[in-house]
């Protein structure tokens, strides 16, 4: 691991998280005493990950150097950008700098944590610059599947560097802001030390569609809708809120928001002036009923399937005022997001048993990616030309694509760095390389838990999900050495104690023949009781069944 340093090292960049999976972005820019951070998301738990709730960057790192940190600059309001906020803002102090959209969206989310009136947000209006020690940064508008994205164009002493976020070079946005090519043009023509670019989809060819696309779509299916219509989306999607707001107008349908993200960022956006929602069209839930099927259109929240989101307890016939019908319309206005793709199987199964007709995104263009596809990426390369090429934001294989790519633009093998999260890209005198490495990692949040979960106690969890635990109770005289209760086997997730009593049977006599042949010495520490209750027990249950249950000898004092 590196060593603290306040010498001027050039300028040095190192990425926290979002190289090597999807979320968890977190990239530092260190130079000389002064230090910026771009963005700081978290990422959901992959399913190995048994009981965690959310995943974030370990910051060590930072908070070694806190009180050299400048600010927190964000580039979108997406969770795996700004997600990690409440958890990093209880250890650091510092500004944060983002679009209007962007800080709305993390002081609703500040509130929860009650630190809404603690964080100093500064908004930025694209274009302008903040100038943050030996850094300015200089805000672009970027199109996303959110509105109010940005990327930024990084000043130092060392040179210029991009930092696009996540974008797509969309020429008929809803908002009308397209990416703001005119300044990348500009800095490329002026040179520009490094890009980091949005990898997310480097594998696709040509053009990502226009999310305008998504709304014509909206436009065709929903006049064709006898029943009811829910559009499940994400909550931070404005655009596409925006979209089947005014396509469920233009049918006569008044519109229920359900999901309570859903109903805060739709009141965040309009009280911005990003939501343009027309007097009346919105309704009470309670108001459902009142209406004829056929005027009314609901966006809900839960496209992913996520077991406790009102889609899927309407899905199961189980939420208390919502019930689908035959004739009834669901549109699922999202990606199927890699990892979930039984899940939402599963959840369209069951919209087709109560009745439903199911629109989604491989059967309809109800759907679009935000993220740029190969022929914008080679623009954006082709307008900035920088010395040096990082990828970022992607798995490791997109990283790989990513800089491929690059160097079929021209841009030489060398100056295209393959950095991992941890990495120190250093730049200094025109010259960069990946020379050194810092702590990083993965920080477990379950329930108010912060990074008391570890990869021991995950590797503890799957081992009592695959093979169950069994329990022996012993009580002993503590003078004697005597067996005076016991063994009591109990059982969970290895065999049906109902149906497996002979078996169970079998294991106390195991347990009982073991320890009378232990002397009282041997007895008389508990210790190495229990190591030979597990030695005997984890042979004993390989042998008879191969099973490996995690096994807890619990020796009472009598």
């Amino acid at each position: 691991m590196t060593t603290d340093t306040t010498e001027n090292n050039g300028l040095r960049i190192i990425p926290l998280g979002g190289l090597g999976e999807i979320g968890l972005n977190m990239t530092v820019y260190e130079y000389g005493e002064d230090i910026i951070v771009v963005d700081c998301g978290l990422m959901f738990p992959e399913p190995f990950m048994l009981g965690i709730d959310l995943v974030v960057p370990d910051i060590s790192y930072l908070l070694e150097r806190s009180d050299r940190i400048r600010g927190i600059f964000l580039t979108h309001g997406h969770e795996d950008h700004i997600g990690a906020l409440p958890f990093v803002l209880q250890d650091l102090a510092a500004p944060l700098y983002g679009t209007a959209l962007t800080l709305g969206f993390v002081k609703e989310k500040l509130k929860e944590y009650h630190l809404d009136d603690l964080v100093d947000l500064r908004v930025v209006t694209p274009p302008a610059r903040v100038d943050a020690g030996a850094f300015s940064v200089e805000f672009f508008r970027v199109a996303h599947s959110i509105v109010d994205g940005c990327g930024m164009a990084i000043g130092s002493p060392e040179g210029t560097v991009i930092h696009t976020g996540d974008f797509k070079l969309d020429q008929t946005p809803v908002d009308g802001r397209p990416t703001d090519l005119a300044t990348l043009a500009r800095y490329g023509e002026q040179g520009v030390l490094a890009l980091l670019s949005d990898s997310t989809n480097v594998k696709r060819e040509g053009f990502t569609l226009s999310e305008r696309l998504v709304g014509e779509a909206f436009d065709e299916i929903f006049p064709t809708c006898a029943g009811r219509i829910i559009v499940a989306a994400f909550s931070s999607n404005i655009h596409r809120v925006q979209q089947v707001v005014d396509s469920a107008a233009r049918c006569g349908r008044k519109v229920l928001l359900n999901g309570r993200s859903m109903v805060a960022n739709v009141q965040i956006a309009r009280e911005l002036g990003y939501l343009r929602i027309p007097d009346g069209l919105l309704m009470d839930l309670k108001d459902l009923h009142r209406l004829p099927k056929e005027e009314v259109c609901m966006i809900t929240t839960g496209s992913q399937g996520e077991p406790m989101s009102a889609l899927t307890r309407i899905a199961m016939d189980d939420h208390k005022q919502i019930r689908l019908e035959p004739g009834d319309t669901v549109i699922l206005s999202s990606r199927f997001i890699p990892g979930n793709e039984k899940t939402i199987s599963d959840l369209i199964n069951h919209l087709y048993r109560r009745g439903a007709e199911v629109y989604h995104e491989k059967v309809s263009e109800v759907h679009v990616s935000g993220h740029a596809s190969q022929e914008e990426l080679k623009l954006v390369m082709n307008l900035v030309r920088p010395r040096f090429f990082i990828p970022i934001h992607g798995e490791y294989r997109h990283l790989v694509w990513h800089a491929r790519l690059a160097r079929r633009t021209g841009i030489a093998e060398e100056r295209c760095l393959l950095a991992v999260n941890g990495d120190v890209i250093t730049f200094r005198d025109g010259e960069g390389a990946i020379s050194d490495r810092v702590e990083a990692g993965r920080v477990f949040v379950d329930g108010k838990g912060i990074g008391d979960v570890g990869e021991i106690v995950l590797k503890d969890r799957k081992h009592l999900s695959e093979d169950g635990m069994v329990v022996v109770i012993i009580a002993i005289n503590q003078g004697t050495g005597e067996i005076i209760y016991g063994p009591d086997i109990v059982s969970r997730g290895f065999v049906f104690e109902d149906e497996s009593q002979e078996y169970l049977d079998e294991t106390r006599k195991i347990v009982l023949d073991t320890l009378a042949g232990v002397n009282l010495e041997v007895m008389a520490d508990w210790n190495e009781v229990k190591m030979e209750v597990r030695r005997v027990l984890r042979r004993f249950f390989n042998k008879t069944i191969e099973r490996r249950p995690v096994i807890l000898p619990v020796i009472l004092e009598m």
